[in-house]
């Protein structure tokens, strides 16, 4: 989703989805209208009491079902992601693998969905965990699949309806994953897919009365318009947004292996990760040991066909996403490590290492590009400046082998998401989200099915 004013051209009546490895043509998928969004809202409407009436073990029972069937198909759905998305293949069975995971799991917190008994005078306090109604889930290009179920998965559990509105580039999954859930006897209207252009089928569910949240992912612009449409409405929401994450290597870490990992922290998924740790700040020390270790890391990061087992990062979403990366590498300023990357068709583009002053622009905004910026500091008290001087606050890696340096790091740096002498960040049974404009609320983890709920009070006089 882009812009939620109304187009000034008409909106298109079809998505082409091609295939960023190679440029295919792969599908032509129709485009929602805010017709159609009304009528899905409605089917909705009409689908979520009853499934909310569900005694929890049968709602429990039909999700885990959802996840069978998802296991059922996983080298499939896989298979579309690499089409569709340009993910290598190894990566995109993990994240068929996270959407099964995810069920399952959010599954397991149906029965747990518990309210309390509160002691009060003259009678007895009781809370009950209400579902919304209508959730909406504005899911993005990058991740489709598992970042599309980190909002679905909770929100059926919690006995809600989930309308589904995929990137226009990415709706292949999205739709695939309709048909398993109604294969694995989840009710017509409950989980429904809407493709379409952010400006118009996007803007249809924010708009809609009949939807009582919105969980979207994406850039930090578009989330402060989402933001803004839903206090008209006093409209839950949560938000993903970007990041500008910061990799702190200190010299009294494990160079060799906080080098070794580093590649992986901004390359993987060529770059396009609101996580990737795409500013490198290295102590001052050892800045030209980390370099001369980093380099051979990054060429052995290979870049090529995604369909084969052994590539770590294929393509580029698109030919825009392209050019856009493209700007914040000029051609007069060479860079201190380059990759390789395929000739010819494809939207291909080398993992890069600059080296830059802190304000560039490289180093301040998100690439969304397999470019990362390496920045020396001085001391403790430098890094977190420098950690810090970001409008994003989304995730982050901390190289030490001081506990208590990773400890005064750990509460210092402003992210929602810290990794020490790791760079692992997402994790389905721990909570995800991020500081300041990089969004507001958290999803995953235990809490994740009471997000989508409302707390009622009721007290009962003796």
């Amino acid at each position: 989703m882009r812009t939620q004013p109304t187009p000034a051209h008409p909106a298109p009546t079809e998505h082409r989805v091609l295939n960023p490895a190679t440029e295919e043509l792969l599908a032509t998928v129709p485009a929602s209208t805010p017709q159609d969004v009304d009528a899905a809202v409605r089917r909705a409407a009409a689908a979520q009491p009853a499934w909310a009436a569900l005694p929890p073990g049968d709602r429990a029972r039909l999700l885990r079902r959802f996840a069978t069937v998802v296991d059922e198909h996983l080298e499939e759905l896989a298979r579309l992601e690499v089409r569709e998305a340009g993910h290598p293949v190894s990566a995109a069975r993990w994240e068929a693998g996270n959407v099964r995971d995810l069920l399952d799991y959010a599954a397991g917190g149906v029965e747990r969905l518990t309210g309390h008994q509160i002691p009060v005078a003259g009678g007895v306090n009781i809370t009950f965990q209400e579902p919304l109604g209508t959730v909406a889930v504005i899911a993005p290009w990058n991740f489709p699949m598992p970042i599309a179920a980190w909002g679905s998965a909770p929100a059926l559990a919690a006995g809600n309806a989930v309308l589904l509105k995929p990137a226009e580039t990415t709706p292949l999954t999205a739709l695939r994953l309709a048909e398993l859930a109604l294969a694995a006897g989840l009710p017509e209207g409950l989980f429904q897919v809407l493709p379409g252009a952010g400006s118009v089928a996007g803007a249809a569910l924010v708009d809609h009365p009949g939807v009582a949240k919105v969980v979207f992912t994406g850039s930090t612009a578009v989330g402060k318009s989402i933001m803004a449409a839903c206090a008209e409405q006093v409209k839950r929401v949560t938000l993903e947004l970007g990041g500008k994450s910061p990799n702190i290597v200190f010299a009294d870490a494990d160079l060799a292996q906080a080098a070794a990992a580093a590649p992986g922290s901004f390359l993987d998924n060529a770059g396009q990760d609101c996580c990737a740790r795409s500013r490198i700040l290295v102590q001052a020390d050892v800045y030209d040991d980390f370099m001369a270790r980093l380099e051979p890391a990054v060429h052995a990061f290979t870049c090529g066909d995604p369909t084969e087992a052994g590539t770590s990062m294929g393509p580029l979403i698109s030919a825009a996403q392209r050019e856009r990366v493209r700007s914040y590498v000029t051609e007069d300023a060479p860079a201190a490590i380059r990759g390789t990357a395929p000739q010819g068709k494809g939207f291909w583009y080398p993992a890069t290492v600059l080296e830059r002053d802190p304000q560039d622009r490289a180093a301040v905004e998100e690439v969304f590009g397999p470019v990362a910026v390496v920045v020396p500091f001085r001391d403790e008290e430098d890094a977190v400046r420098l950690a810090n001087a970001t409008p994003y606050g989304l995730s982050g890696s901390i190289w030490t082998r001081d506990v208590s340096r990773a400890l005064r790091m750990s509460r210092a740096v402003a992210a929602g998401n810290l990794s020490v002498n790791s760079h692992a960040s997402v994790r389905y049974w721990t909570p995800f989200g991020g500081f300041k404009q990089s969004g507001l609320g958290r999803e995953l983890g235990p809490d994740a099915l009471a997000a989508f709920t409302e707390t009622k009070n009721v007290f009962l006089s003796a």
